[in-house]
């Protein structure tokens, strides 16, 4: 690395971790307040930054909540990602991993979850918030069905729908993320878990011992 090179990586390195520190103030915000009431007053104060700082990064609220959703987004699709990579590589493993990825502190945070339903009820009047919704589970949504298939060829299941039992796993997965966040009785990320293998358990018997 020259000299030259130096001092720009350095630059590179501060305005990343400026961007985090700004979007992960949001983050809280967001989880606090709610989007409409979010401010850059409220970001700023609570990254420890001044407000022009915020300009200087996103320029306005509209692209910081943005540049928020896409990060949470990022965030998930890593996560998952990771999980399949250290799982076991049988098809009944990588479901494992795959769904229980989903309760994992790194993105089942009780504040990104708050900040994910939030995106959600303006993501019908807002396109460009659906699209990145929708992105969520667009790549996890095939994988998840590429598993169903191996296991059912595995177990030699019959009667499953491989579409109709995807598309139940993950509004499933949805509602245990909401019953996380509002829940009167306590109910924690491994509650959320273990409800998600005893239905997988009941689906795929065959493989009961995987799952639980």
């Amino acid at each position: 690395m020259t000299a030259l090179q130096k001092p720009q990586t350095t630059r590179r390195a501060a305005k990343a971790v400026r961007r985090r520190q700004l979007i992960e103030a949001a983050i809280k915000s967001i989880a606090k307040r709610g989007l409409g009431d979010t401010t850059l007053a409220h970001v700023s104060k609570a990254a420890g930054l001044s407000q022009g700082i915020i300009n200087l990064h996103f320029t306005n609220k509209e692209n910081l909540l943005y540049e928020t959703l896409k990060y949470i987004r990022s965030e998930y699709e890593q996560n998952w990602r990771s999980a399949l990579e250290k799982s076991d590589a049988d098809p009944a493993s990588q479901l494992t991993a795959l769904l229980k990825a989903d309760y994992q502190s790194a993105v089942a945070d009780v504040k990104k979850l708050a900040v994910w339903f939030a995106f959600w009820g303006e993501a019908k009047s807002r396109p460009t918030y659906k699209k990145i919704c929708q992105e969520r589970v667009t790549d996890y949504s095939e994988i998840l069905q590429e598993l169903i298939v191996e296991l059912i060829d595995e177990g030699g299941y019959s009667d499953i729908n491989v579409a109709d039992l995807a598309e139940g796993i993950i509004a499933m997965a949805d509602g245990l993320w909401l019953n996380i966040l509002i829940s009167a009785n306590g109910f924690k990320r491994s509650d959320a878990e273990r409800v998600m293998m005893q239905y997988l358990a009941q689906v795929f018997p065959e493989h009961r011992h995987v799952f639980l």
